[in-house]
């Protein structure tokens, strides 16, 4: 980065400087983990000595016991990084939400999806945009598509792909029944501009409509919303949320070479199974994890046996600990806890 001639290459230089400046970062936080280590033996060396006498100070023990959980969960992140080797996996991602049959029960159980995820990234401090939002018949969503930037993103998101079963009585149900809803999640890297997909125009179908929900009287009195239908794979992106039909279609078009992409890295792990002679479940529209919310409360992940008795705060974003454990058992290990 000190060469003369660094700039000269705009985009080269632009791709070091934002690893240089990830790599400083996670030297920077662990750093911090380890002063606040020390700071933590220093606290326990106190309460040791205090033990010797009559009384423990309550307020010095409650901050061991804090920092202590604090740094758990610094540790559990920072672990996480020796996970992503996939050749996107730090890169952010495009996440997409879909009801499954049931009408207004599956739409309901998709915007609660989508709060969940918008909680749980602000919380990792991603960035997020919704690219397209369709209302439900009555209530919640018919679909919903987000680009989310970050670092590691992807590689933490594709935890959450798959199906997602909510058990509940029902709000829509004036019997006041239990049901059953799904809704499927899917996720695609988000690619650079470098990156190459041959897609040719003949393949594709474009469909305009007017874009629905907020976003002013422009948005949606014109047929600016853009939908791109993939033929040969049957992928389809739609985008809204821009104001002209031309920024819509620029960014349909870097969906559908994400989700281009995803397929190809698919076909690529099925390739590298069938030559390992494994048996790798690459089907990621399996049910993958529970929400139940009546009788009891509980959500489980199908795959890891990770659960937690607090529904609630799940669907309020505490997501971290299925991430986790997804990550450690795809890497081979084991981790089931409650």
């Amino acid at each position: 980065m000190r060469a003369p001639d660094f700039w000269d290459d705009q985009a080269g230089a632009s791709r070091i400087s934002a690893r240089y400046s990830t790599i400083k970062r996670r030297l920077d936080d662990f750093a911090t983990i380890e002063a606040r280590f020390a700071d933590l033996e220093t606290t326990e060396e106190l309460i040791r000595e205090e033990l010797g006498g009559d009384a423990v100070d309550e307020e010095l023990l409650a901050e061991l016991v804090g920092g202590v959980a604090q740094l758990e969960d610094d540790l559990q992140r920072g672990e996480e990084l020796r996970f992503f080797s996939g050749k996107y996996d730090e890169g952010g991602a495009i996440l997409t939400i879909h009801p499954g049959a049931g009408g207004t029960e599956s739409q309901d159980w998709a915007e609660m999806l989508l709060r969940m995820y918008l909680r749980w990234f602000e919380q990792r401090g991603f960035k997020v945009e919704i690219n397209d939002s369709q209302e439900g018949d009555e209530a919640g969503l018919k679909s919903a598509t987000l680009t989310v930037e970050g670092e590691n993103v992807y590689g933490l998101i594709q935890a959450e792909r798959g199906v997602h079963r909510l058990v509940r009585m029902s709000p829509f149900d004036s019997a006041n029944r239990r049901h059953t809803s799904f809704v499927s999640v899917d996720a695609s890297p988000l690619v650079s501009d470098d990156v190459e997909v041959e897609i040719n125009d003949d393949d594709l179908r474009i469909d305009t409509y007017r874009s629905s929900g907020a976003g002013g009287q422009h948005v949606n009195k014109t047929s600016s919303a853009i939908r791109i239908t993939h033929l040969p794979t049957n992928i389809v992106v739609q985008c809204q949320n821009e104001r002209s039909q031309l920024q819509n279609k620029t960014v349909a078009m870097h969906m559908l070479k994400s989700k281009l992409v995803e397929l190809e890295e698919r076909k690529r792990m099925e390739e590298l199974a069938r030559e390992r002679g494994e048996v790798v479940n690459v089907d990621f529209g399996s049910q993958i994890r529970s929400y139940v919310l009546q009788p009891y409360q509980m959500v489980k992940d199908m795959r890891t046996g990770y659960e937690v008795g607090n529904a609630q705060s799940v669907l309020d974003g505490d997501l971290d600990g299925f991430v986790h454990a997804y990550l450690v058992w795809r890497a081979g290990g084991s981790e089931k806890r409650k």
